[in-house]
């Protein structure tokens, strides 16, 4: 597999420049479109910036790494990039979707087998864990693995070595383990449909994907780019993109993240009459609409500080008792799992002492045990 970013222009710079965002691209993109994966991202806005920022910290260590986001939004090109500014860039990137095989053939894809190990293994084959070796594997969609092979990935990622189905014979292996997933692991973790040992070692780091919503100010560039990408494939002069257009496009929420977005733009191409894409021919999804329209001042405007006091006026319209130690017990626990459950730097972050932390987080786990 081609293991590089796609960088669209030629620059010396650690990334291609579209306008003035960063841009990141699959290579092959031209063959992805019937894919649901987003094909590209840019970091204009805010939110973006911060994940950049994260990214280029915990990229140098051999850290596993659980990237988190919405179907669209782009966790493969991040886990790309986290491969291409580690010490593995030379090493290859290998992508497995772990909800693409059957319960029976996925250990067989994963840690390879023996000739004979089962009926139509007519020669060994190695796995995606031995196609990595020396560079990255990137398990997308790591929640539908099965609970039979969540054990033995585990085993893998501790002893370091992999066993081919049909073999008695240990293999080493020298991977790094990069995840991603759609749901909400802990969710998953306290239904029982994903093990909790697995879940803290592969979340060592985590890098959450903003989606497109949440970050507007990365909603034009994108659709610039687009712009430029589908009118060269259709052979088109430039165009640009009407001010009723651009609004419409910043309002929209985008339940389809970024693919869903470039479906929009390569559709307004191909029905547009003039040199500037119009209102009408943004077809957009009604999926997931919000019924509080963002304008681009409000969306770009406002801070972390003015978010969380909107969202504490809206609790404040539907209060119910004890409101204070629900916000504070919720604090806790966001701050407890955003310092990746490290009670000192999470007690550290908020200015408190850990005994107090740790009554905190104590109690609010009694609490969540007797609903």
């Amino acid at each position: 597999m081609n293991s590089s970013l796609n960088h669209v222009l030629p620059d010396r710079s650690e990334f291609a420049q579209v306008a003035s965002p960063p841009l990141l691209t699959l290579p092959g993109k031209r063959a992805l479109s019937t894919s649901i994966r987003a094909s590209a991202q840019v970091f204009a806005d805010p939110q973006s910036l911060a994940l950049l920022d994260r990214i280029r910290m915990v990229a140098p260590s051999d850290a596993n790494v659980l990237v988190i986001g919405e179907t669209g939004t782009g966790k493969e090109l991040i886990a790309r990039h986290v491969h291409n500014l580690s010490e593995r860039r030379n090493g290859p990137f290998v992508a497995v979707n772990c909800g693409a095989f059957s319960e029976s053939l996925v250990e067989s894809e994963l840690f390879g087998h023996e000739k004979g190990a089962f009926t139509g293994a007519f020669s060994a084959k190695p796995g995606w864990f031995e196609a990595a070796n020396g560079g990255t594997l990137f398990l997308d969609e790591i929640g539908d693995l099965p609970l039979s092979m969540q054990v033995k990935l585990l085993r893998v990622l501790q002893e370091r070595e992999i066993v081919r189905l049909g073999s008695r014979s240990s293999i080493p292996i020298d991977v790094r383990v990069l995840a991603a997933t759609n749901v909400h692991l802990q969710d998953a973790v306290a239904a029982g449909h994903f093990r909790e040992d697995l879940f803290y070692r592969l979340n060592v780091v985590h890098l959450a994907v903003p989606t497109l919503r949440d970050r507007p100010g990365d909603i034009l560039p994108l659709a610039r780019y687009f712009i430029e990408e589908y009118r060269n494939r259709l052979g088109y002069g430039p165009v640009d993109i009407e001010p009723r257009a651009e609004r419409k496009l910043v309002e929209h929420s985008w339940p389809g993240n970024i693919r869903e977005l470039e479906n929009v733009i390569h559709y307004a191409l191909l029905v547009c009459r003039s040199d500037s894409l119009g209102e009408g021919d943004l077809q957009m999804s009604s999926f997931g609409i919000q019924s509080a329209r963002r304008t681009i001042s409000e969306a770009t405007s406002s801070t972390p500080i003015e978010r969380l006091a909107e969202a504490l006026r809206n609790l404040f319209d539907n209060v119910e008792g004890n409101l204070f130690e629900q916000i504070e017990d919720t604090v806790m626990r966001v701050a407890f799992d955003f310092c990746y459950r490290n009670q000192i730097q999470t007690a550290r972050m908020l200015g408190i002492s850990r005994n107090v932390l740790r009554a905190r987080l104590i109690r609010a786990k009694q609490i969540s045990a007797q609903k």
